[in-house]
């Protein structure tokens, strides 16, 4: 079985022109089959204030009104993903960019409203490859934002994470699947304000142990679920730290295991 990495990378990355110029270089080097998935960055953000369109987080997720659905699909759908499509061509990686929605890749259901109603923003619920096994056999790489439908012609905001995961999930019954999180810490820390103290091993028992001490940053948690979902369905290898760790294996980062 080949073996396919699923790369994703965050705002630390899209929102530094410089950042993402350097990483497509190198990520254009990377051999063999691949799929890039990306979040929004703080473009959406910028651009609903100057439309007046306000942002309503809670706890750090993104409350996805009409208005706002609009406004990332622009910007996620369109300005990021084929800016970033374009700067993969000009690197002479053959790239197509894709919603969950084109080929019918990735299909969502409405988040049920519990005490807080999310709004247009979707949970995965499965994950079509075969129009990406076509792809990715005949060289092109995926581009992937965060956006998902429900097959109803419904989009969806999607977590960028859970996307990447559940694509190195789908992928692997094709693929060796090997999922990397790219972010601006050197990896998981045990202490949020020492950059050098990451914790290089996790594994189901200790992250348990992890969490019940309250040693990693809260903000953290919905990350690593991601990543143990992924670890427990079959995905042999999960990554987290900067981008350089894909380049450097010698560079610090945390690594996920059963």
């Amino acid at each position: 079985m080949e073996t396919i990495k699923i790369i994703k990378i965050g705002g630390n990355i899209i929102d530094n022109e410089e950042a993402l110029t350097a990483f497509i270089k190198d990520f254009s080097t990377i051999t063999g089959p691949k799929v890039l998935v990306h979040g929004g960055g703080k473009l959406a953000t910028k651009l609903a204030a100057k439309m007046n369109i306000p942002v309503n987080m809670n706890e750090g997720r993104r409350i996805t009104d009409a208005d706002t659905l609009d406004i990332i699909t622009m910007v996620y759908a369109g300005k990021i993903n084929k800016n970033i499509v374009a700067q993969l061509q000009a690197n002479n990686c053959n790239a197509v960019g894709f919603s969950g929605a084109d080929g019918n890749t990735i299909v969502s259901e409405k988040r049920p409203v519990n005490s807080i109603d999310y709004g247009f923003v979707g949970d995965v619920k499965n994950v079509n490859t075969n129009v990406l096994e076509i792809l990715l056999n005949n060289e092109i790489t995926p581009v992937f934002c965060a956006i998902t439908h429900n097959k109803n012609g419904q989009l969806l905001n999607t977590n960028a994470d859970t996307i990447a995961s559940e694509l190195a999930i789908g992928l692997s019954s094709i693929f060796n699947t090997e999922l990397y999180y790219c972010f601006e810490k050197n990896g998981v820390l045990e202490d949020v304000t020492n950059e050098d103290s990451v914790i290089e091993n996790i594994d189901t028992e200790s992250y348990q142990q992890l969490k019940d001490n309250n040693i990693i940053f809260e903000g953290m948690l919905p990350k690593l679920d991601n990543c143990f979902h992924a670890i427990h369905k079959n995905v042999k290898k999960v990554c987290i730290g900067k981008s350089d760790m894909l380049f450097n294996t010698n560079n610090k980062h945390t690594t996920i295991t059963q």
